[in-house]
């Protein structure tokens, strides 16, 4: 604040007789000749009396201080009056403690905003007294957001440098006041006779982790995060998500990237739950006898600059398989999925058809319908039923690795490994319950018949031979129970069938390719309800890596107690 005396006398190099060079000289601040520089003018900010010399009001102008004062003066030289005497104190009704910092800044200091508080009541002062250069600074100065309880300092131009992606975000879309041009600013706002600017609230988030946001800057400026366990990762997903940084989301996500040497091509992992529209590609890969085959690729949006092959990974125990012959007689592998699964399946399905270019009548594709008549066909967006009914084409790979009940499993393994489909008998009370065996047709064999050796003739027993005394050892059937109540659910419970009439597994996590190839019409339904924009290709899922159960017993036996 400057003293109370009437005149301020220049000091070297402002006025009169300078011992500084020229070359000095120009490199001295040039401070506008707005106001008599050596002319003291009074402010009255709320409570305190400032007293401020013309050069530290000119030095940012033109402002509602240089314009009051020259209207001032003017007034006294048409009225021939002295302007030490008619000069009037100009009173305002703000902060004296904000103003503080303002005359600082007038007086040539530099003012760094302290903390989120100080940092709008100087933003918004600076509007109201249209001083140019401090609106200026405080454009170019961090923005300053309180993160939970934590105050942070956010560089303006981290979110551009970061990558793409990272903008728009919570920050220049919650807080646009702060990121506008100057001219921009109170959009709607008439300047004159306004008595006051409207309020700013500091920003904050209050509802969010500071130690996460910590983390995020981090990453936003290029440090590595290390993961420390799955809960960390969607701690991070979460504010990356709430704060809108996509591009930071999307190098967060779980995701395994490498180069198959097998295949000859790059390959990535991701889950189901993070496949995005934009990142999904489909490269053609004709082969003998199709020239429509291909496979689906991914590339992450912002992240990635060339799409891989796509290895999709779905878990939750949501999907089931489904073994059986088509309608061709061939046998063949469905998949049925469940849950909030089977809807991203389809959506999934949907884009990959808009990156075919066919028609929406044909979408989704690579559907079959467990149920016969119209829903055989693949469904479409007008006739589809409950995907819990859809059933998808699945290719198991030779080269795939799949774990059944824990064990390895391969299709030679038939004999022992295959999963053993028990399809109850309920015969008349207090008889025994016979189970027959069915070797699921992926082995490469149907279901037992009465011909073959550990068959057994479910019609042909006679009242006498179905009671437990009377069976001979030859018919004797290791799954034998004893029936414990004929009313369910304490009687035997019955292992459901499959759609295809043959055997079913539950998939806890399988990892799998997208393969694109022209429909089998030789396997379809022979009796197809018309449909002429039926499409001629469909997708099919390729195992690469199964986590299998055959039964409900053997999801049981995986089964851990809440104690430990």
């Amino acid at each position: 604040m400057a003293s109370s005396g009437g005149d301020v006398h220049p000091r070297n190099g402002e006025h009169g007789g300078s011992s500084f060079s020229a070359s000095t000289h120009q490199r001295i601040v040039h401070i506008p000749n707005i106001l008599p520089h050596e002319r003291v003018f009074p402010i009255q900010i709320g409570s305190e009396l400032f007293k401020l010399s013309g050069a530290s009001l000119s030095s940012d102008a033109p402002s509602y201080f240089s314009q009051y004062f020259l209207c001032q003066l003017k007034q006294a030289s048409d009225a021939g009056q002295d302007p030490s005497t008619a000069i009037r104190t100009l009173y305002i009704d703000r902060d004296p403690v904000t103003f503080k910092d303002i005359s600082l800044h007038l007086q040539g200091y530099h003012v760094r905003p302290r903390d989120a508080t100080h940092f709008v009541r100087l933003f918004a002062d600076a509007q109201f007294y249209s001083l140019p250069k401090l609106i200026s600074q405080l454009y170019e100065e961090p923005i300053h957001i309180t993160i939970g309880s934590t105050p942070f300092q956010v560089p303006r131009d981290i979110f551009s440098l970061s990558g793409p992606g990272n903008t728009p975000n919570f920050f220049t879309l919650g807080f646009a006041i702060f990121f506008t041009s100057p001219e921009d600013l109170f959009p709607g706002l008439d300047r004159e006779g306004l008595i006051r600017p409207p309020s700013i609230v500091p920003p904050s988030a209050p509802n969010r982790s500071a130690d996460i946001f910590k983390e995020l800057l981090q990453m936003l400026r290029g440090y590595p995060v290390k993961i420390r366990d799955e809960s960390h990762r969607q701690e991070l997903l979460r504010d990356c998500r709430y704060f809108n940084f996509k591009g930071l989301e999307q190098r967060l996500i779980p995701h395994e990237k490498a180069f198959n040497q097998a295949r000859g091509r790059e390959e990535i992992v991701l889950r189901l739950r993070d496949i995005l529209k934009s990142g999904i590609s489909v490269v053609n890969e004709p082969v003998v006898g199709d020239p429509l085959a291909g496979w689906v690729n991914y590339a992450r949006p912002y992240v990635d600059d060339k799409p891989m092959e796509l290895v999709l990974e779905i878990g939750e125990e949501g999907t089931r398989l489904h073994f059986g012959p088509d309608p061709g007689g061939k046998q063949q592998v469905r998949a049925e999925f469940f849950k909030d699964i089977k809807a991203r399946v389809a959506k999934l399905f949907e884009l990959v058809a808009t990156k075919l270019n066919l028609p929406s009548s044909t979408q989704p594709l690579g559907l079959l319908m467990a149920k016969g008549g119209r829903g055989s066909e693949p469904p479409t967006p007008g006739n589809t039923p409950p995907l819990s009914q859809d059933l998808v084409r699945v290719i198991l790979d030779p080269e795939a690795s799949i774990t059944l009940d824990g064990q390895p499993w391969t299709p030679d393994d038939c004999n022992s490994s295959l999963p053993v489909n028990e399809t109850t008998i309920n015969t008349i009370p207090g008889t025994a319950v016979l189970s027959v065996p069915y070797v699921p047709s992926s082995a490469g064999r149907g279901p037992l018949t009465a011909e073959s050796p550990n068959a057994m003739s479910i019609s042909n027993l006679t009242q006498q031979e179905q009671q437990p005394q009377q069976q001979s050892p030859a018919v004797e059937n290791p799954h034998k129970r004893r029936r414990l109540d004929s009313n369910p659910p304490f009687g035997v419970a019955t292992v459901p069938t499959s759609h295809l009439g043959g055997d079913e597994w539950i998939i806890k996590t399988g990892q799998w390719r997208l393969r694109i190839q022209s429909v089998d019409k030789e396997n379809q339904n022979p009796n197809p309800a018309p449909n002429p924009a039926k499409a001629s290709v469909e997708c099919c899922l390729v195992a690469v890596k199964l986590d299998a159960l055959s039964s409900e017993r053997r999801r049981n036996e995986r089964r851990g107690f809440l104690c430990g």
